[in-house]
């Protein structure tokens, strides 16, 4: 991954994504936003507690910095589905407090509209199929694994835009890794179609995972980069739910010029 500092803001970008100058993205860290306590600084969600103004201002930031267009969100519930923008739901009412739908993986061929997911300690798996010109977010936490959100939205990319999988190119973002991802109710939480993928005490690799859930929805294994950052080791960068409880979320944002 790249680290950027522009415009007042601080984030991450894949090297394999920023070949296609059509796109712009980025993983925001948590620093030089508004906020202010435990969501210092650069909280976007409105949620949580922190002050709507703040995460108004936080929003509009990262618009700024990722090129100042919309960004649209999703009301993220842990599951499986993928809301789709569209010329029937993408009125710009709204401006950075724009939310289309219950999900938790954003899906357009808009320009000008940037998909924003919350983050603190959930991956953000970024799609984009630069022949059809199709991108995607996607929320996936440990329940969103389970569920297979990933293929889930490759198929959607493939059943309603034509993308094929071998052409989508993806980005798996900071998050909870395998040095921190302990999950001592494995057996109630996860399905044993997964205890493969943990190490011998109770830590499991959700990075292996969503990769292998990208190449098994036909995603090429040399189009995925993995930004092999965790959240949970890192919070003076990023927002940990697990480390802190109470705490802000960083934003992952993808968007076509």
């Amino acid at each position: 991954m790249i680290f950027v500092n522009k415009k007042g803001a601080s984030f991450f970008q894949f090297e394999n994504l920023n070949k296609f100058p059509e796109i712009r993205h980025g993983i925001f860290t948590r620093h030089f936003g508004h906020s202010t306590g435990p969501f210092k600084s650069l909280n976007v969600s409105l949620g949580l507690g922190d002050a709507a103004d703040n995460v108004r201002k936080n929003r509009h930031l990262i618009s700024q910095a990722i090129g100042g267009q919309d960004l649209v969100f999703a009301e993220q519930v842990h599951g499986d589905q993928a809301v789709i923008l569209n010329s029937q739901n993408s009125d710009s009412s709204g401006g950075n407090d724009r939310t289309i739908g219950i999900g938790d993986a954003l899906v357009t061929n808009i320009t000008q509209k940037f998909l924003a997911i919350q983050l603190a300690d959930c991956q953000s798996i970024l799609l984009y199929d630069p022949t059809q010109r199709v991108i995607a977010n996607v929320h996936s936490g440990w329940r969103g694994s389970i569920r297979n959100i990933i293929g889930r939205t490759v198929a959607v990319m493939k059943k309603y835009f034509k993308c094929t999988a071998v052409g989508i190119f993806a980005g798996i973002g900071p998050s909870l890794g395998p040095c921190c991802a302990e999950f001592v109710n494995y057996r109630k939480e996860i399905p044993p179609i997964l205890w493969h993928y943990k190490s011998s005490t109770d830590y499991f690799d959700f990075w292996a995972i969503s990769r292998d859930q990208l190449t098994g929805a036909g995603v090429l294994r040399e189009n995925i980069e993995t930004g092999n950052l965790c959240t949970k080791c890192n919070t003076e960068t990023f927002f940990s739910y697990r480390r802190e409880g109470q705490t802000g979320r960083f934003a992952s944002v993808i968007g076509l010029k």
